[in-house]
Formats: C-alpha cells, structure tokens, sequence
C-alpha cells in the first residue's frame, strides 16, 4: 500500500470530550485515502478541514512530482480552475456593495460590445446575474482551448462572439458556461479600471493574506498536472496552461492553507463581503432542471439528506479539485488532486462525512434544554380554531402537535420547551409559524386556549 509521505497535522488545542472521536476520524479517513491512492494509482492528493476561522486538520498523499519523488504538502500549489468563479462572483459582489454594479442590469451596459446570437428573437437582455448564475443559456466555451490548450486572450474573445450562438433564452434552464464567467471578469474590469488579476491580488487575496495564491503564472512549488492514466500505466505530463482571457473562469493558482482562508472568510463578516452579500451568495437562485442541485452566485450547492453543501469543483489540465462546507455548522473541505482521473468531489464528502461530522459535533453548542415538566400533560387535548382541529400530545415527556385529518404521522410539529409554560414551535418547512412561541391561556385552573404565534384555538376535549 502506498503510504502517505506527509501527514501534517494542525489540530488547534480542541481539548474537549470528542477530541478522540476527530483523531479517530482522522486515522479512518487517512486509511480509506490511502487505499484509494492504491487502488487508482493516483499521483498526490492534498485535502483540509476548516472550522469557522481555524484550518484545523491537513493531510497529504502521494507525490506533486513523480520524477523527482517531491512530495505533496499543505504548501503546494494546484491549478484551481473553476474556483476562480468564485473569486469573481466576489469581485462582483463587492462592487455592488460600492454601488458600482447592479445585478439586473443587462451585461451590455458595462461591455457595450457584447452581442451573441440569440437563441429567441425575442429573449430579454442577459443580465450580470444571469453570468453569474449560469443562466444566461450561452455556450459553455469560447473555442476549442480545452483541445488545443490555447486559451483566446481578452481581445480574441471578444471578437468571436458575436459569432456564438446562444443555446438556451436567458433564465430558461440552468447551464453552465465558462465564457459567461470570463464575461464576468471583463465586468469586473469595466466597473472597477482594474485587471481582473489586479483586482482579486488587491481586493480579496491581500485581505485574507492568500499569499501562495496567483493568477496565471508559473509560480514555484506547484504540483506537476498528470493526465488520465492510460492503459499501459501510463499519465501524461501536461504543460503550464496559461488561461488568458478566460482566467476569471478558471485561472488561479492556490494551496489547500490559502483556499482555507477563503472559505473561512464565508463564515464571519466584513473580511471581504457584508453578511447580506455572503448569505446572497450561498442561496440558490437557479436550480438543474433535475431538481437536485441547484447554483447560487458563484457557489453551487447540493443537499445530502438533511445537509446542506455550498462549494465549488475545479478541472483543469492535470489537476482536479472540490471545496464543500455547511454554511450552519461552519466546517468546510478543501481537496486538491493533480491527476485528471481523481474524483476529488467524492473525497470531499467523504472527508466531511467523517473528520467534518466529528470536528462539527465537537464545535456545535450544546443545545440548552429545559427539564421535563410533569404538570405539561394538562396541554394535551384537541384544539379548535377557523382553520380546522389540531391535537396536542404527550409523546414520552415531550409535546407534539397532530392536526386532525392529515394524511400521515409523519413529521409532527414539536413543541420545544423554552420555560415559564412557553414552547417552540418547530418544524422541518418553513410554513405556519415555525419558530415562533406557542402558550397556553388558562382559567379556573383549566388549559382552555392555544396561542400558535398571534393565532389561537380552543380546546374543545
């Protein structure tokens, strides 16, 4: 079995009951990642654990040059791709909040160049949201750079659009395209009288101190980018690709401690973006006509069961990579890998599934809980108001409220005790009045009255 070479550990003092459940986390995760670097003969993966504004656990496999056997360590530098989106969703973002951009206004105001063959006579303009959004319907690509690795510069793209066809009216369906980011970019220019480059350098990598982080450039310490491996054992070497015109797509260059960074700066306000802005960000707008992943600005984001994923996936010439994190515990992922056959995304949520969920465990609050009160068993009885009967119930030293009629016992609402004969309502969707206080009004000794919110029913038995 291929060893891990370098397995660096930051765990920042936990000192707390479930420390042993994460460093037993850890030794599961690293054994499953060794087995898969067998298994797949990958070259090297880098991955790390973020808690809120800590990078609280790196690990390193394999090697970042097979040639000359250097290994992978948190300090080595990745291609990061389609992250770069991510970077200038940002930058937009940020000059919104400087009231230098709208998201509804039509590209053309800022790019007054901009014009591409529609795929209705009579579509709406595309607006910088819908770049943002990936639903502008444009093409995924600007030309052939993928095959040929020759990226077109700014001036290239922009003489080759008015030649693209649209493949979808704007809003219609969620579709990914790179050429809508690099869009983007020129924006971000337009509205700032900065590069693209210069802007993320002194705007958002100098705040967060991302000081391994560059765009286009081939910087020391960086990963060599293997290809697919092929049937006689065999990976290609892939050359520096220099993304050009297409970099606010997919061109920077960064390492697992300063993705770190970025990511920590989703949880806390005013590092690089407002609260208002960042929530933006992280919430869906425009979903996959398959309904099960959706895009918010700049972010994808998946849901798992009861979890909610925000992240973004990145595939450039020889490197692969994925970032996750869980907006509510505030844990997130970073894998990097620099072989085009790994699936850093299954990684990623195996890394969470295990170092993630113990470190998030660890980190949530202990829920304050209110004891038990015998005398609450008076509550129950069935309650009558215009909008129909409902029934409150004793279930082993909690209440539920049952509305008389429904079609399944699924999902009851919970009454969550907060003292004083005062309860929670809570609910797993955000209709009725989930999360506001239900009481009771009493008389003569008796319960004769529910306050649901500023709603109530009587009790009728």
């Amino acid at each position: 079995m291929l060893r891990s070479l370098l397995l660096s550990l930051c765990l920042v003092s936990l000192g707390r009951a479930d420390e042993a459940d994460i460093k037993g986390a850890q030794r599961l995760f690293t054994a499953w990642m060794e087995g898969q670097m067998t298994a797949k003969s990958l070259p090297g993966v880098v991955v790390g654990v973020i808690a809120d504004q800590e990078l609280v656990w790196t690990s390193s496999f394999g090697m970042a040059d097979m040639a000359s056997k250097r290994p992978m360590a948190a300090g080595t530098k990745f291609r990061m791709a389609s992250h770069s989106k991510l970077f200038t969703a940002t930058a937009i973002m940020q000059l919104r909040e400087q009231g230098k951009i709208r998201l509804d206004d039509p590209v053309v105001k800022y790019l007054p160049w901009f014009q591409v063959k529609t795929a209705s006579p009579d579509d709406p303009a595309i607006t910088v949201e819908d770049l943002l959004t990936h639903a502008s319907g444009l093409p995924r690509e600007a030309g052939s750079h993928w095959s040929t690795l020759e990226f077109p510069t700014g001036a290239e793209l922009k003489n080759l659009l008015p030649e693209r066809q649209a493949a979808f009216s704007p809003e219609v369906r969620w579709k990914y395209s790179n050429l809508a980011y690099s869009l983007a970019g020129m924006i971000v220019e337009a509205a700032s009288g900065e590069t693209w480059a210069g802007y993320v350098q002194k705007h958002i990598f100098d705040p967060l101190s991302m000081t391994a982080s560059s765009v286009d450039k081939p910087v020391s310490g960086l990963a060599v980018g293997y290809g697919r491996k092929m049937p006689d054992g065999s990976r290609e070497v892939m050359p520096f690709v220099d993304a050009r015109g297409m970099a606010a797509a997919t061109g920077i260059t960064s390492t697992v401690e300063d993705m770190a960074k970025f990511v920590s700066a989703q949880f806390v306000r005013g590092k690089i973006l407002s609260t208002g802005s960042l929530r933006e960000m992280h919430r869906v707008r425009m979903m996959e006509s398959t309904w099960t992943n959706g895009y918010a600005i700049g972010f994808s984001v998946k849901r798992e069961k009861d979890k909610i994923y925000v992240g973004h996936g990145g595939s450039y010439p020889g490197y692969l990579t994925q970032t996750y994190f869980m907006p509510e515990s505030k844990v997130g992922v970073v894998v990097l890998t620099n072989a085009a056959d790994a699936n850093p995304g299954d990684i990623a949520m195996q890394l969470l599934a295990s170092v993630g969920d113990a470190v998030a465990k660890d980190r949530a609050p202990k829920p304050k809980t209110v004891s038990w009160d015998p005398s609450w068993s008076r509550f129950a009885g069935v309650y009558r108001s215009r909008s129909g009967d409902s029934q409150v119930v004793e279930l082993n030293q909690r209440l539920v409220i049952l509305s008389l009629g429904g079609a399944t016992l699924e999902n009851p609402v919970r009454l969550e005790a907060l003292g004083e004969g005062k309860f929670r309502y809570t609910a797993p969707t955000g209709g009725g009045v989930v999360g506001e206080v239900v009481r009771f009004e009493e008389a003569d000794g008796k319960v004769v009255r529910m306050f649901t919110g500023d709603s109530f029913a009587d009790i009728i038995k």
